[in-house]
């Protein structure tokens, strides 16, 4: 077998692969990996797996090599900043085989309905945070009234609604 066989064989076994892959395992370094020796991996893969250096390939071949270098490229952006590495590194068990944009993603999601139960508005968001402090005092008719109040500046907001439901039932059961 030439080289070119087996190199065309190597990009084509990891562009199955590639998404199985956490961004460590993709630039072939250990989790505990210098920022130089993530750099160092990266610009070997980028050699190895850039388009422009895999011209004489196939059509299909190159275009594996453009997502894998796609991959690379985001796994180094990651890696590199401290900030994103952490957050990467501190992902849950369950998160491991997420990309790192999926992640942020579902995180994002996450704030954002935690946020739309808070309140869209300002004045929305003022009486939920009196209806908090109401609840925490015990006082169940204020934290009602409170959330009725930012009701009327939200329109329909579901976790402002389901919250006053949830006041209003434990109202009933205390009475």
């Amino acid at each position: 077998m030439s080289s070119a066989q087996i190199q065309a064989l190597e990009i084509g076994a990891l562009a199955k692969i590639m998404n199985e892959l956490d961004y460590y395992q993709l630039l072939g370094v250990d989790p505990t990996a210098t920022p130089a020796e993530i750099r160092k991996a990266f610009h070997a893969s980028s050699r190895n797996f850039h388009p422009d250096a895999n011209r004489r390939l196939d059509l299909e071949l190159r275009n594996q090599c453009a997502q894998i270098s796609k991959r690379v490229t985001e796994a180094y952006c990651v890696l590199r900043d401290p900030r994103r590495r952490r957050s990467y590194d501190a992902r849950s068990d369950g998160d491991k085989n997420l990309r790192i944009q999926i992640a942020e993603a579902k995180n994002a999601d996450r704030q954002q309905a935690k946020a739309e139960r808070r309140g869209r508005t300002p004045q929305g968001r003022q009486f939920h945070a009196k209806a908090e402090a109401d609840i925490k005092k015990g006082n169940l008719a204020g934290a009602i009234q409170n959330i009725q109040m930012a009701l009327t500046f939200e329109g329909k907001n579901p976790g402002l609604e389901s919250l006053l439901e949830e006041l209003r039932a434990r109202k009933k059961q205390n009475a």
